[in-house]
């Protein structure tokens, strides 16, 4: 059964001279923040890492969710945990196999989760999902923000739902990429209950009136019911 619509907000669109008052303005908005951790050779592009992470847990008391663009994520999790992460991410197409993965994750006390590419297909993922607390599917090509939403994801976030559902397993599902007032809707309509959203909270004038706004347009049904904020 689907959840709640649940926001996310991705850091990586933050301004980071500004972070702790960037985060402290949505702080009471959202279900957890976003953290993208890139290393420079899973993906091109090098974000923050530890000290952000635990600078920011000094500040906010909402769940970390680490998205891990990293090519040996493991090395990270008790660093991250200790940091003040809450749960990770780790790409399929890094760790073909995520149950090693998984099992230190859960031993270092975070929330698992794998993430595929657009390029990727579900049932890359479709095994592992029993070892998972969270499922990401990809809407944009890892490594930057602000790009356009890649439409033809939706299919794999429809089998995903379909398969969550049939097994009967807990786990939420996220997507990440593009995510908007013009593109959130088609995604919770595919089955997702946690969206990232970057440019559209922090690059707006109002980012409260922002994730206001988000959640509205992903589930009009459900405004100002479950999920839904002022």
């Amino acid at each position: 059964m689907i959840k709640p619509v649940r926001i996310a907000a991705s850091i990586l669109a933050a301004d980071f001279a500004r972070l702790g008052e960037e985060v402290s303005r949505v702080e009471s908005h959202l279900d957890m923040l976003h953290i993208d951790v890139m290393d420079g050779h899973f993906v091109p592009n090098i974000s923050l890492g530890i000290p952000v992470i635990r600078s920011l847990r000094a500040v906010s008391g909402l769940p970390f969710d680490c998205h891990l663009m990293t090519a040996n994520p493991e090395a990270f999790l008790e660093d991250m945990r200790a940091a003040g992460a809450d749960s990770v991410t780790v790409h399929l197409e890094a760790v073909p196999d995520p149950a090693p993965a998984a099992r230190s994750a859960r031993e270092a006390g975070l929330g698992f989760g794998v993430v595929i590419n657009p390029g990727t297909s579900y049932e890359a993922m479709d095994p592992y999902l029993e070892l998972c607390d969270l499922v990401l599917v990809m809407s944009v090509e890892p490594g930057f923000g602000g790009q356009e939403f890649i439409s033809s994801v939706l299919g794999k976030v429809e089998a995903a739902r379909r398969a969550i559902d049939r097994r009967g397993l807990e786990c939420d599902l996220q997507i990440d990429g593009g995510i908007g007032p013009d593109t959130i809707g088609a995604a919770r309509r595919a089955g997702a209950d946690l969206f990232v959203a970057g440019t559209a909270v922090f690059r707006r004038p109002d980012p409260a009136a922002a994730i206001a706004h988000l959640r509205k347009a992903a589930a009009p049904e459900e405004w100002p019911g479950p999920g839904g904020r002022s």
